[in-house]
């Protein structure tokens, strides 16, 4: 059996080089590996450039890849052989990919993780865009919402990324599964070692140390960060941050952060699995998010999985992975002083704290790489079979 995917992963190929995020690469490995058979994937050329990626030979991916230009249709004959297709309801042509499966006589299985609310909040959150691109964007993603519903009616199967797309979706299609997107591979996951020296070393009285990563970009809530530490020196708390990423606000933060000296260091993107995982598992105690989206953003449990206590604003995903989870603190939404309350509570309270680091722990490794994408090719493969 084939498995054909069509993914909204960006890709720069120049001079038969291809740029790829490691992210969509680590999946499609999984995705590779839990299937076992061949698998085609389609990806549509980038016009930017892209943090977080790096480059790949064509002939060492474990996958059939094949590059079209931006909003170019779906060749016929990338159909052939197929057992199933799985579509993203996160891309534009969803409902054109969708016809053409049909037309192809292969079921597909459609994949989602923005909802219409999250859509509007990242319209509203763009400071960059006028008026008139607002209001043309808003008639284009309404639009594309009541072509999404209709694709979920036809599918196969939905497989809803997250709480908030499960919550919102799932009642369209009666073959619905709920995943939790993350890189977390089991043998990611933070040691007893590990999570002893932390206990230890948060029973000393050491400062906390905060850690954050991510995109630095106003619609992910980087720019609160100065703000919560300048909360956090006034309470007399001490504390240390270290920031890894890049974005339209690095710059910003830096200036911002002038004011803490050597107690914030502002970092650049690091690699994943290699630098930011052991950093996280034997560098940090507590992740603080400051991402106002509903959507599944994997850091939650990212973070859990390297033993981190984390504490996040009150969107849909954050919400629900707590409360579902027992671990972690959620403050109001944009409410600054709210969340540099959650980590003084923390700092009083440090047996709370380690608990909550253990019983997130538990929860990612109930949730961690295989475990999600497995149930996902079950999904796939159930669908391929009727």
């Amino acid at each position: 059996m084939r498995l054909l995917i069509c993914a909204p992963a960006p890709v720069n190929e120049v001079s038969g080089e291809l740029k790829l995020d490691t992210k969509f690469v680590d999946g499609m490995h999984a995705h590779v590996r839990d299937w076992g058979g061949p698998v085609r994937c389609i990806l549509w050329q980038s016009t930017q450039d892209f943090h977080f990626g790096k480059a790949y030979e064509r002939g060492k991916l474990p996958f059939e890849l094949l590059v079209l230009e931006q909003n170019a249709p779906i060749p016929t004959s990338a159909f052939e052989g197929v057992s199933v297709a799985m579509l993203s309801a996160d891309m534009p042509g969803i409902h054109v990919m969708a016809n053409q499966a049909i037309a192809a006589d292969v079921p597909f299985i459609v994949s989602l993780e923005y909802t219409l609310s999250t859509r509007l909040r990242i319209l509203w959150l763009d400071k960059d865009r006028s008026l008139a691109g607002r209001l043309s964007t808003l008639v284009w993603i309404l639009r594309h919402e009541q072509r999404t519903r209709a694709c979920l009616k036809k599918a196969a199967g939905v497989q809803f990324n997250g709480f908030p797309a499960f919550d919102t979706y799932s009642k369209l299609n009666d073959n619905a599964l709920l995943y939790l997107d993350n890189r977390m591979a089991s043998d990611m996951l933070a040691t007893i070692e590990e999570m002893a020296a932390r206990a230890e070393r948060l029973r000393s009285g050491a400062p906390l140390r905060l850690i954050h990563s991510g995109r630095l970009e106003y619609m992910k809530g980087a720019q609160d960060l100065p703000e919560i530490m300048r909360i956090l020196r006034d309470l007399g708390i001490d504390v240390t941050l270290d920031v890894y990423g890049a974005g339209s606000l690095s710059e910003t933060l830096r200036t911002g952060f002038a004011p803490f000296g050597d107690s914030v260091k502002l970092h650049g993107p690091v690699d994943f699995q290699t630098a930011l995982v052991p950093i996280n598992r034997t560098e940090a105690d507590i992740f603080v998010s400051c991402h106002r989206q509903q959507d599944p953003s994997c850091t939650y449990l990212e973070a859990m999985g390297c033993g981190l206590g984390v504490v996040g604003y009150s969107n849909q995903m954050w919400s629900r992975v707590q409360q579902t989870s027992g671990a972690g603190k959620v403050a109001p939404l944009g409410d600054t002083a709210a969340l540099a309350n959650c980590i003084s509570q923390w700092n009083q309270d440090r047996e709370s704290l380690i608990a909550s680091c253990q019983t997130g722990l538990e929860f990612a490794s109930m949730h961690d790489f295989s475990k999600e994408f497995r149930k996902r090719i079950e999904h796939a493969r159930a669908a391929a079979t009727h």
